[in-house]
């Protein structure tokens, strides 16, 4: 009669043992089959970050940089370091991504922003992760932010997280113009190490974002928004700022936490202002 054969693997000593009903019949070197990566990188001018931004999943199999036509050099430079380019006019941040992640090649995903790095660390966890099998759809990282060249450990960001690595098949963003996170088909899990964000190039830069997330952000939020009073323009503000700069610890980040949280007002403000804009065309 037929016996039937198990194999067993030894993740310790990278052995394959064959048991039988008689007992251990063969021992063999055996490899894993290690799940393959794409790093999907959107990008629009981000000549200053996309080099470092490459670099820094340098251990992905695929790099997709997904670009809105930018002008100057971030697709030479993201070409030069081996990536591939697709283009695209930008829509909003969830639309860009929705319609690069079917295009990498392969079936897990790291999605970055070109601002962000993956640190040595998160990058050998990731590449662990991979070789032994995940058993989630998709994996939440904690993300140390820096603001105007120093590391933030308060001021509402200290348990600032993303969902950056999942299965192509099983996530997706949610329609959103702003601040939109994957929905997930199945169980997320977490990362240990943190990815590393660098939002802030100078205030110019800043503040041209703000308010351009302000005209986003007044779409989203116009179907479950009343009328527009001092509520919005004034108090929300304001509760912003406290919640930020007292009840978040920003007072301890110094005069960074200050700008930080009045930057924060200054975006609830201007939100609801452009909203009140669009509402008198």
């Amino acid at each position: 009669m037929a016996v039937a054969e198990i194999g067993v693997w030894q993740a310790e000593t990278s052995r394959a043992v064959i048991i039988s009903g008689r007992g251990i019949v063969q021992l063999a070197n055996f490899r894993p089959r290690m799940e393959k990566l794409t790093a999907i990188i959107p990008t629009w001018n981000e000549e200053m970050h996309i080099q470092e931004a490459i670099r820094s999943v340098a251990f992905a199999d695929e790099v997709l940089v997904v670009d809105s036509f930018s002008t100057d050099r971030t697709v030479e430079l993201a070409r030069a370091q081996g990536a591939r380019i697709i283009q695209r006019e930008y829509e909003n941040s969830a639309s860009q991504k929705n319609w690069a992640i079917p295009q990498a090649i392969h079936n897990w995903i790291l999605l970055l922003d070109a601002d962000e790095r993956v640190t040595e660390p998160l990058g050998k966890e990731i590449q662990a992760l991979l070789m032994q099998g995940p058993n989630k759809v998709g994996y939440w990282m904690y993300r140390k932010n820096h603001f105007m060249g120093k590391p933030i450990r308060f001021s509402g960001w200290r348990k600032d997280k993303v969902i950056r690595l999942f299965r192509k098949d099983r996530c997706r963003y949610e329609s959103k113009h702003v601040h939109a996170e994957i929905v997930a088909d199945g169980s997320v899990g977490f990362l240990k190490n943190k990815l590393l964000h660098f939002s802030y190039r100078d205030m110019e830069h800043y503040m041209a974002k703000l308010d351009r997330y302000a005209e986003w952000q007044s779409h989203d939020f116009d179907p479950h928004t009343g009328r527009i009073t001092l509520w919005h323009l004034g108090i929300k503000p304001a509760i912003r700022f406290l919640k930020h700069y007292i009840w978040q610890l920003g007072v301890l980040d110094g005069h960074r936490g200050f700008i930080i949280a009045w930057l924060q007002a200054y975006a609830v403000h201007m939100r609801y202002a452009r909203l009140f804009e669009r509402r008198q065309r």
